[in-house]
């Protein structure tokens, strides 16, 4: 077939280019491809939240769930906690946990609600996993098969690991050829499309597609190719984190959730790994500057973690442009990754879309360059719906807030809103989220997801859900709270399956080295 596509050279690794090499490659074992990435530049290694995606793409690449928690020093994540975005006040936290409410209409699942168990959070009502997520169970017990689930889930992981584990993968088991090397400039075709990387060492790399992975930097698709950048500064106002890692004590609890803190000019992430706590200080740098960010990390420290010596943290700075690409795919180049956009860490955005971009690209690969600008354009107008409504979900958190500090006061300026979201907002007034404010095919954030941040900032039910609740109702939410005894009386901690997992992999790398 005359400009079929054969070669892809992905510029870039991380989690986002061997992402990328290791699913074109499992999905398309025809094509040669080959991955080059700098030995001068680290990868930022930041983010350690994914969504329950996750498991379907390390079945779909060939990694078994216990190599993939050993090598990676994962733990589970089955949503993420929010404390204090409310009011600030004690007592202020609520649950986007990762199960849905039951099946059935929302307006009577709130009704009965509210009519048999109301001193029940919004989440604890609606799904188990908010009783697992604070008893800090596991959402499987060691004898299911590979990412099967009593409770959906994704994972905490050490980026960095992640990233090594993925490069061994693609290199030794699925034939993707890495290239340790500094390019240096681009080849490009009469046409304009890219014709192959140049390096420092002299190289020249040559194909038909070309993935951008080159982080905020988007050398191909920025530098190169001249795609504009739409700035949602505007909206999202957080633009720097401090990060740090802490260590934990080996008998330490690990929590099942992200926990997502909020403080005056922006919020805390703080994720458990089995040996360490990553914690993060987000902020708006137009709103507080780096010392007092610094202070409000080292007391979230000092007091979720009193045994730690403070001083002996070295917290690293991190500022990051938000916002995303007015194309994301232009001409023979897909960008992926940071080099397509970012928004703030919240909720975990960032590794979906990587997932969600390779699930498009793999589902429809063109099997020509004649037919590349169709899949682009298509793909292009996917991921412009996308990235407004991951900008939305995330604005949601804020708006909803009562919060005074002029950051959160800012944060709910008409001005800041878009107008689908305000339009949403005045509807959901009258009923709950749904379906049908979302009619995308795989939404990142489903009406579930709206319905958790929404009820359980505590926005009032609608007038229509204030009638007598159904029976049906009714027993669906008694099924949610027997649900809730047998799996906390089933489930393990999460310490214990880590560790038990930890040690039986041992035992058997020992057995095997003697045999």
């Amino acid at each position: 077939m005359q400009g079929e596509i054969e070669k892809i050279v992905i510029l870039g690794g991380g989690t986002a280019g061997w992402l990328s090499a290791c699913v074109l490659a499992a999905r398309h074992p025809r094509l040669a491809i080959t991955l080059v990435e700098s030995p001068d530049i680290p990868t930022i290694g930041v983010g350690e939240g994914t969504w329950p995606t996750m498991r379907g793409t390390l079945a779909m690449i060939g990694i078994s769930e216990s190599e993939f928690i050993i090598e990676c020093e994962a733990s589970f994540k089955q949503g993420s906690r929010f404390d204090g975005w409310v009011s600030g006040e004690p007592g202020d936290s609520y649950y986007h946990p990762f199960s849905p409410p039951p099946q059935g209409k929302m307006e009577e699942l709130l009704a009965a609600w509210k009519a048999s168990a109301p001193e029940l959070s919004f989440a604890a009502a609606m799904t188990p996993q908010a009783q697992i997520c604070a008893r800090n169970l596991a959402p499987r017990q060691r004898q299911m098969p590979d990412f099967a689930a009593a409770a959906n889930y994704a994972y905490h992981l050490d980026a960095g690991k992640f990233a090594r584990l993925l490069t061994r993968h693609a290199t030794t088991r699925l034939g993707v050829t890495r290239v340790a090397a500094h390019v240096t400039g681009v080849e490009r075709k009469e046409t304009g499309d890219l014709a192959a990387l140049l390096t420092r060492e002299g190289e020249r790399f040559e194909g038909d597609l070309f993935i951008d992975c080159s982080g905020q930097a988007g050398l191909l698709i920025g530098a190169e190719l001249g795609v504009d950048w739409i700035d949602r500064s505007d909206v999202s106002f957080n633009d720097c984190a401090l990060v740090v890692q802490v260590p934990v004590e080996p008998n330490s609890a690990i929590s099942s959730q992200t926990v997502g803190t909020a403080h005056e000019a922006g919020w805390l992430w703080d994720i458990a790994l089995p040996t360490r706590r990553g914690i993060g200080c987000v902020y708006s740098s137009a709103h507080m500057d780096n010392a007092r960010a610094q202070e409000v990390l080292r007391d979230y420290i000092a007091a979720q973690m009193p045994a730690v010596d403070i001083d002996m943290l070295s917290p690293r700075r991190i500022e990051f442009a938000t916002g995303h690409r007015t194309e994301f795919w232009h001409r023979n180049c897909l960008a992926v990754g940071l080099s397509a956009g970012f928004i703030e860490p919240l909720e975990a955005s960032a590794i979906v879309l990587i997932e969600l971009s390779l699930r498009a690209l793999a589902d429809n690969f063109p099997a020509s360059r004649a037919a590349m600008d169709i899949h682009a354009r298509r793909f292009n107008a996917l991921f412009r719906y996308r990235w407004e409504r991951i900008v939305d979900f995330l604005k949601l958190h804020y708006v909803l807030s009562r919060r005074e500090e002029p950051y959160w006061v800012a944060q709910r300026d008409p001005d800041t809103i878009s107008p689908q979201l305000a339009e949403q907002l005045k509807l959901w007034r009258d009923q709950p989220p749904s379906a049908w404010d979302l009619p995308q095919v795989d939404e990142i954030f489903s009406a579930a997801s709206q319905q958790y941040v929404y009820y359980g900032m505590g926005q009032p039910i609608p007038n229509g859900a204030g009638t007598e609740p159904s029976a049906a109702a009714l027993a669906r939410l008694q099924e949610v709270r027997d649900q809730t005894r047998a799996l906390c009386a089933a489930l393990p901690k999460g310490r214990a399956y880590i560790d038990n997992l930890t040690a039986a992999n041992s035992e058997a790398a020992a057995k095997e080295k003697t045999a």
